[in-house]
């Protein structure tokens, strides 16, 4: 059960940090970082639509450019 609250509880302290409120590029570094974790945890579709996110709402961050080429490097969600 710790291991499916986990992402939840990290997802809420990320979303009320003080870097919540941060510059874009430090936003998009965090949601990058909680991507990298999703994946890690074996939630590639989340990681995916952290990334996507990332790229629609940090365009011109270099974490932008990262998540490209993660999403490229994923497999493709099933269908």
């Amino acid at each position: 059960i710790l291991l499916m609250i986990g992402p939840i509880v990290l997802g809420i302290l990320l979303a009320f940090s003080p870097a919540a409120c941060a510059s874009p590029e430090r936003a998009a570094q965090e949601t990058y970082e909680l991507a990298q974790f999703e994946e890690q945890q074996g939630n590639a579709d989340h990681a995916r639509q952290l990334y996507q996110g990332i790229i629609a709402k940090h365009p011109n961050t270099s974490w932008a450019e990262k998540s490209r080429a993660r999403l490229s490097e994923l497999q493709p969600a099933e269908s």
